[in-house]
């Protein structure tokens, strides 16, 4: 008897999704008819930081989702999923198209946390760390002040490491501009993401370079100021959120069992306990038991998980479960060509740190450019 063909939604191009294209052809061999529902363009948040602080050009961060896709054989919709009918099984698009699915599998990165939607006025002038595609007019805004020799006030509201690195990288944009920054994090409570030396280290590094840091907590935003809980002000030219992480609207419109933090829950074969039709990785989604912060890395580890498993869809195998590292290095990039790098209660801060970390995000990066037949240029 001959399976029938299934089709395997890919919503979203993060790293476990542009991975699993490559698998396309073990897709097809089980009877997977995968098709891609993404923006057109991959923004690698490895290399976000580098690109807002003028370290490397935008197209460094950047790859052609639709070349990737075409070069795999895998249809491809410049899109976003907005709705989901799970009843139905029909996925509703941003471009008002509806489209049927077998199985559909969520890896659609974060967006901003509790934070960014502080209330008050000056709307304008507030820049969310997430999603990463908004950084570009975060540069583009501080480029236009730097240009009239005016290094701004930059408030990143956010104490741990993603507020940290873009504070880092923001006043690493203006030093590269020839002036002096005057950046200040806002930060609830004392970090401990780190060992604490490390923070010692790190807090007076930055101390150095005109980054200051707050302990407090925002309660209204009015126009060039933020309100704090405790009645003090801190005035800014820019406000950057980068107050924790949180899956986008849609995963909590799936009415499918959430974690703690609004990320969707699966098992350790990635799909939703609930209904196993729907898988989830990265950002988005965290598995119940191993709860693991928001980063790349386990997206990458979870890829060939995640392709073995849509491939057993259709050819009817066991799925496998995917069980992640208690351990994982992560590198914060300075700005001012040093790094941080974290792996347990081991690190390092230095320019070692940043070269290493060059080298396996600029590896990641160009390794799918290159199966994309995309040409960088300069």
């Amino acid at each position: 008897m001959i399976r029938a063909r299934v089709r395997v939604v890919l919503a979203g191009a993060g790293h476990a999704h542009l991975l699993v294209l490559k698998h396309a052809g073990a897709l097809r061999a089980a009877r997977v008819e995968p098709i891609l529902v993404a923006p057109p363009t991959f923004h690698y948040s490895g290399l976000a930081t580098a690109v807002l602080s003028g370290a490397l050009p935008p197209g460094r961060a950047m790859l052609d989702v639709c070349a990737l896709a075409s070069r795999c054989g895998v249809p491809y919709l410049p899109a976003e999923v907005v709705a989901v009918d799970r009843g139905a099984r029909r996925l509703h698009l941003s471009d008002g198209q509806d489209l049927a699915y077998d199985a559909v599998s969520f890896n659609i990165g974060s967006v901003t946390g509790a934070g960014s939607d502080l209330p008050g006025e000056g709307e304008g002038e507030v820049w969310p760390v997430k999603p990463l595609s908004g950084l570009a007019g975060l540069r583009a805004r501080l480029d236009a002040s730097l240009a009239d020799r005016v290094s701004p006030s930059i408030l990143v509201a956010g104490g741990g490491p993603t507020g940290f690195e873009v504070a880092a990288a923001l006043a690493g944009r203006v030093e590269r501009a020839g002036l002096s920054p005057r950046v200040q994090i806002l930060r609830r409570s004392t970090p401990d993401w780190a060992p604490r030396r490390a923070l010692a280290r790190l807090s007076a590094a930055l101390q150095r370079r005109g980054i200051l840091q707050t302990s407090g907590e925002a309660a209204v935003r009015r126009p060039g100021e933020v309100l704090l809980s405790d009645g003090r002000t801190l005035p800014f030219d820019l406000l950057v959120p980068a107050t924790g992480l949180r899956a986008p609207d849609v995963i909590a419109d799936l009415g499918l069992p959430l974690s703690g933090d609004g990320r969707l829950a699966v098992a350790p074969t990635l799909q939703s306990p609930e209904d196993p039709r729907v898988f989830a990785v990265g950002d988005c989604a965290v598995i119940t038991g191993s709860p693991r912060p928001a980063a790349g890395v386990f997206g990458v580890r979870a890829a060939p998980i995640l392709a073995r498993n849509l491939a057993a869809l259709g050819a009817g195998r066991r799925l496998t479960t995917y069980a992640p590292q208690s351990r994982w290095l992560s590198i914060l990039d300075l700005g001012d060509g040093t790094g941080l790098a974290l792996r347990g209660r081991l690190w390092s801060l230095g320019r070692g740190a940043l070269m290493l970390k060059r080298r396996l995000d600029l590896g990641f990066v160009d390794g799918l450019r290159a199966a994309s037949g995309e040409v960088l240029e300069d």
